[in-house]
């Protein structure tokens, strides 16, 4: 199966707690089985989420027929996701250039070995 990645950014609120504690919600034993579930049913095939100071990034394996808008559809129409995201919008806050609603924003390939 062919695959494509994706490398996306955010931000955590800079505050120690909060990081730890979203830290915490990140360990496999603690991600909700409806969340990981919806992240295999929209054809993401795997997913890291690296953590520098306050910054968080994410780099996604897609199945070529991934597409985040139905990513989006989807997320909107499962309860336990909304449920997750607002809780997870606790701890995370907007990149300083990202407009109104966006929350993890897609990074730019500058260089390739």
């Amino acid at each position: 199966m062919k695959s494509r990645k994706i490398c996306l950014a955010c931000d955590l609120k800079n505050d120690p707690d909060l990081i730890e504690s979203y830290k915490k919600f990140h360990e496999p034993e603690n991600v909700w089985p409806e969340v990981k579930q919806s992240i295999l049913d929209a054809g993401i095939i795997d997913m890291k989420i690296y953590l520098i100071g306050n910054r968080l990034f994410m780099i996604m394996d897609v199945s070529e027929e991934f597409s985040p808008e139905r990513k989006r559809e989807m997320d909107l129409a499962n309860s336990s996701v909304q449920e997750w995201e607002v809780l997870m919008w606790k701890f995370q806050q907007a990149l300083p250039w990202a407009k109104p609603g966006e929350k993890w924003l897609e990074m730019e390939q500058i260089f390739t070995l």
